[in-house]
């Protein structure tokens, strides 16, 4: 008798889905006409219409995108005459997601030791919703001089609500090292 492989292709695709969700998911765009090499200094502005966290995440939000600046060798100041203005802006949002268990007991019809069977059997399936909450990020870096957007990252993550302090600050600063991976953005080669 040949098993199915169906069943066990639906729950990889499902475990790997689950998976996806957990991680952390980067995007970032930028003005192919900006020199980044010029850009040596920044400094902190408040993005309009941008909501702030409390202060504590406030802080510990710029903190995490200072050391990644830091160690590509930009210079925070507070002098109108930085290169560059970086704002964010930072949300929640929720999602629904559906668990379901099936007790994969029981057997059908078949053909089984020379004859027919008829036999029946009982699967049970049931169900759970539960409330996914998702960080997102947004950092905007702007020419100073012009007032121009030339670099925008976003990091989004699944977030623990139970996560301590501790956890939750050291999944910022991966984020934040993830989505500065992309700065500068690479230079195409002519």
């Amino acid at each position: 008798m040949r098993k199915s492989s169906v069943p066990v292709l639906a729950f990889a695709v499902l475990l790997a889905s689950a998976m996806s969700a957990f991680a952390q998911d980067v995007r970032y765009n930028f003005d192919k006409q900006a020199d980044f090499s010029q850009f040596k200094t920044y400094k902190w502005v408040n993005l309009k219409g941008a909501q702030v966290p409390s202060d504590l995440v406030d802080m510990q939000i710029k903190s995490a995108v200072d050391a990644e600046l830091a160690t590509k060798g930009l210079k925070r100041t507070d002098a109108e005459t930085a290169d560059l203005y970086v704002g964010y802006q930072s949300a929640i949002s929720t999602e629904k997601q559906y668990t379901s268990f099936d007790s994969g007991w029981g057997t059908g019809p078949g053909w089984y030791g020379g004859g027919w069977y008829g036999g029946g059997g009982v699967s049970t399936t049931t169900g759970q919703t539960s409330t996914i909450y998702v960080g997102q990020v947004a950092v905007d870096m702007y020419q100073a001089g012009q007032k121009q957007l030339v670099w925008r990252g976003v990091a989004s993550k699944t977030l623990d609500t139970k996560a301590k302090p501790e956890k939750q600050q050291k999944n910022l600063a991966k984020a934040m090292t993830k989505l500065f991976k992309n700065y500068p953005p690479p230079v195409k080669k002519s």
